[in-house]
């Protein structure tokens, strides 16, 4: 904690009256820090400050509403809550419900192809930009297809992997992830293909961990990549499923056009690995304050950090219509989550792309930006 002070929780709560005591010590703490400091450091003890005592107003006002405790947890709690899917068309369904709304497929019926399904096609995206500011891009991006021999296609992979470290080292670090997930898959999906939902996140993982390790050893290797790391976040699809694996602060989206004039569906499928979204789940900071924090870039989990791994997967059913984006947060930090779906939407992929990638530049672009778009569509009949 600031100043050096320790803190042990015995507990899964903590008492708001604490916790303002410790808020409190921490404003003692940059109040000395900014009378004994210049230039960049007072600025950055002011900008502490403010923080805390925005965090300080807030608990204040819940104490106010009769709040007494504070739950204190090291687990991101679920940001939503998602209806039974359906595993043959993907689309929701109420819990309990025994057959799919949409296709009337038995829900508890083992997973399988319904070939009485219309087949669906994948049409994919990939745009990266330097940015408006930085001198080199540290982001890899890819977006391409899986075929085993000269079978028809079975899968598209979208990937983002957004560098950091000094002497160029971020933008090695990224590319080597996406080197080492792309050459992983490849060879383990030629040998056999995962029959169930657990298997193609094993398969992930897998490929996620390699990365780590390949990033982990280069950096031994070479002192001037000491630190280097990346995010890291991809999604597989393949039998109307995209399979996601997820280090970091880049992001994944589903995407889904509205009925008549209403305004497209979203859904954020990752949790950002950042000090300022675990601030933003406890309540102590918004989700607009979040957007322009100091320390929003501040990674607790990524790979190439010299530390067991932890992996964020999931599942997601699609359907037509649906479209997939993952994205650097060069790109989410300058546009909303509404424009970004509404420009997904907006044209086919690669135009769609390129609009997210100028919006965000037009504002500034701060950072690398990359998008990796996937549109699931309803294949043409011979």
């Amino acid at each position: 904690m600031t100043g050096e002070r320790q803190l042990t929780l015995t507990g899964d709560t903590m008492s708001i009256r604490d916790l303002m005591i410790i808020v409190e010590a921490g404003i003692a703490f940059w109040r000395r820090q900014y009378e004994a400091s210049i230039g960049v450091a007072r600025e950055q003890a002011g900008q502490a400050l403010r923080e805390l005592s925005q965090i300080l107003a807030s608990l204040a006002q819940q104490i106010s509403q009769g709040r007494e405790t504070v739950r204190i947890t090291s687990r991101l709690p679920a940001q939503r809550q998602y209806p039974l899917a359906c595993p043959l068309c993907g689309r929701g369904n109420r819990a309990g419900a025994r057959f799919c709304v949409s296709c009337g497929s038995p829900l508890s019926a083992p997973w399988q192809i319904n070939l009485s399904l219309p087949p669906l096609q994948t049409r994919i995206a990939v745009r990266s930009h330097v940015g408006q500011v930085r001198s080199t891009n540290e982001d890899a991006v890819y977006a391409g297809m899986f075929s085993l021999g000269e079978q028809q296609p079975f899968a598209a992979l979208l990937l983002v992997a957004d560098g950091m470290g000094g002497a160029a080292a971020g933008e090695v670090a990224s590319q080597l992830a996406s080197e080492t997930i792309k050459t992983f898959l490849q060879q383990t999906l030629n040998e056999t293909l995962p029959d169930t939902d657990e298997q193609w996140l094993a398969c992930l993982q897998s490929a996620m961990q390699a990365a780590h390790e390949r990033i982990v050893a280069a950096a031994r290797a070479d002192p001037r990549r000491a630190g280097m790391g990346t995010t890291a976040t991809l999604a597989l699809i393949t039998h109307r499923h995209a399979y996601l694996a997820h280090v970091g602060d880049s992001r994944a989206y589903l995407i889904t056009p509205g009925t008549g004039d209403e305004a497209p569906v979203y859904i954020q499928l990752t949790t950002d690995h950042t000090i300022v979204a675990r601030l933003v789940d406890i309540g102590q900071l918004s989700p607009e304050a979040a957007r322009t924090h100091l320390q929003r870039h501040i990674l607790y989990r990524s790979l190439g950090a010299d530390q067991p791994l932890a992996i964020d997967t999931r599942v997601q059913p699609l359907a037509a219509g649906d479209v997939l984006l993952i994205c650097s947060d060069g790109l989410y930090n300058h546009v909303t989550d509404e424009e970004l779906a509404r420009l997904a939407l907006a044209d086919e992929p690669t135009q769609a792309a390129s609009a997210l990638i100028d919006l965000a530049n037009q504002r500034g672009g701060h950072d690398n930006i990359s998008v990796a778009l996937a549109r699931i569509e309803t294949a043409p009949t011979m």
